[in-house]
């Protein structure tokens, strides 16, 4: 026993300077506590101060790199306190333009539908001398249904648009 008390001796006059030097760059060390009271009880602790008056061991010891938390930048407003804001008016006057402008390029894309499946329904009721296999008059046709098509997803996004203006 004697022996081992001089190794912890060895060991505790070895790591003093190296504790410091850890401070010093924001590690610390976590020393944990075996500790017996004057009643016999054994208590496990890593505070120091809880070792004060009692028998006890150091049963584990551990670096901890210690990194200062970052605070974060107090939270912006939405807008800075001498932003201009929009009256009722303004805003009625704007909803009003957005509306026009949403109304007139659905009628534009109506028009635009009419005219896609005008030609697709020309182009349906020709047939090539080459086109006997049914798969190249589909092909033919492709770039007139996707005309179509995109169209009427135009239009259906343009009322959804008009649908959501006043919500």
């Amino acid at each position: 026993m004697h022996r081992f008390a001089g190794l912890t001796l060895v060991a505790a006059v070895l790591a003093v300077p190296a504790l410091a030097l850890a401070q010093a760059k924001g590690e610390q060390l976590e020393t944990l506590w075996n500790c017996k009271d004057k009643d016999g009880k054994t208590i496990l602790t890593n505070q120091k101060s809880d070792t004060v008056g009692k028998d006890c061991r150091v049963v584990h010891q551990q670096r901890l790199t210690v990194v200062p938390g970052v605070q974060k930048p107090p939270a912006k407003s939405a807008s800075p306190p001498n932003f201009p804001k929009e009256s009722s008016n303004d805003r009625a006057t704007a909803r009003e333009r957005q509306r026009e402008t949403l109304e007139r390029e659905l009628a534009q894309e109506q028009s635009l539908l009419a005219e896609a499946q005008r030609k697709l329904a020309e182009q349906e009721a020709t047939r090539t001398g080459d086109e006997k296999n049914y798969a190249r008059v589909l092909e033919r046709l492709r770039p007139f249904r996707d005309t179509v098509e995109v169209h009427s997803k135009n239009i259906e996004a343009l009322k959804r648009e008009l649908a959501n203006l006043y919500r």
